[in-house]
């Protein structure tokens, strides 16, 4: 019997095409690239020092593709701490042109920099004397000719067979619009901390969210005294429900940690007469109360266990549990 190859043949079609796509674009980043290492550098420098010096909003603006690339832009400028929206050019010609205000600064992309739709905000800019940050490949364009700050981008083939699908131009208006917002989150000290009050939400918020919000303290810490009894121990343990017990020196620091494990390892009919100090692992994984969550949560997975001991001072403040991490969806 013949075999079928004509989805052989199809996938292998399929998948040159994608190669094919993959390798335009990737030349395009590299013509980006080297346009950075030359002429490109200073005007992306005086963009960056631009937008950090206003005392008002970025506002972004651009038609088709590179709308919908500036309303990518403007979110990831808003989300690390630049102050920005999307205003779509038609909108603002019929009444949103008040959402600009004299303190903002425009960035207007247009692929051509011929787009007659920005028009109206490029004149009302001019009225007002707003900054205009024209990020374009049309260098002697209309819009290059009326921005304050050009950033010209490298005028690479599109991956479209056709040279007509705006496709790696697309891609070369994200990563100049990411390259911004990066270096604006480092001009302003931009952390962890503050990208969480922007992100409280989702998997993202959760695994920003410190160990101290999670974790269980006060009457909810299970913690026994060396030399503590294990039938005592594992009575404490039963109470609290965490699956462990810390184990504490005379000066309260922490110095071991009993779990389930440890308990099914030495379970004979002399464990209820043991002592803490024989059962326990000593120098326990612990963690601090400030450390994210995501953290904690790399601790707890790459070391095969269900809870970590939180220490303040070398003294037990809380415990944090892998189902913590589950419920307020870090993992």
């Amino acid at each position: 019997m013949l075999k079928d190859t004509t989805m052989t043949t199809d996938r292998r079609s399929v998948i040159a095409s994608a190669v094919r796509t993959l390798e335009t674009e990737r030349a395009g980043l590299e013509a980006l690239a080297e346009a950075l290492d030359n002429g490109l550098a200073g005007p992306f420098a005086e963009a960056v020092q631009t937008v950090a010096a206003i005392r008002g909003r970025v506002i972004v603006t651009g038609v088709g593709k590179s709308g919908h690339i500036g309303s990518k832009i403007a979110a990831t400028l808003a989300s690390t701490g630049t102050p920005a929206f999307f205003v779509h050019p038609a909108e603002a010609n019929h009444g949103d042109l008040g959402m600009i205000a004299k303190d903002d600064v425009i960035i207007a992309m247009s692929w051509s920099g011929e787009t007659t739709e920005l028009q109206g905000i490029v004149a009302y800019a001019r009225r007002f004397a707003i900054p205009i940050i024209a990020i374009t490949a049309g260098k002697a364009s209309a819009l290059a000719k009326e921005a304050t700050i050009v950033l010209g981008l490298p005028r690479a083939p599109e991956a479209c067979p056709h040279g007509l699908a705006p496709t790696t131009s697309t891609v070369l208006q994200l990563v100049i619009g990411d390259a911004l917002a990066v270096a604006l989150l480092e001009e302003r000290g931009f952390t962890a901390d503050h990208f969480r009050t922007f992100h409280p939400g989702g998997q993202l918020g959760a695994k920003l969210t410190h160990v101290r919000n999670i974790m269980h303290q006060g009457e909810e810490l299970p913690i026994a005294a060396s030399g503590t009894l294990m039938r005592e121990a594992i009575l404490v343990m039963t109470r609290k429900g965490l699956g462990c017990v810390g184990i504490t020196d005379a000066e309260g620091g922490l110095i071991g940690i009993i779990t389930d494990g440890d308990l099914r390892r030495h379970i004979d009919s002399e464990l209820l007469s043991m002592t803490v100090d024989q059962v326990m692992t000593r120098n326990p994984k612990t963690i601090a109360p400030d450390t994210l969550a995501e953290h904690a949560l790399q601790i707890v997975n790459s070391s095969a266990i269900t809870a970590l001991m939180v220490v303040e001072e070398g003294k037990p403040c809380g415990v944090v549990h892998l189902h913590d991490l589950l419920r307020i969806g870090a993992a």
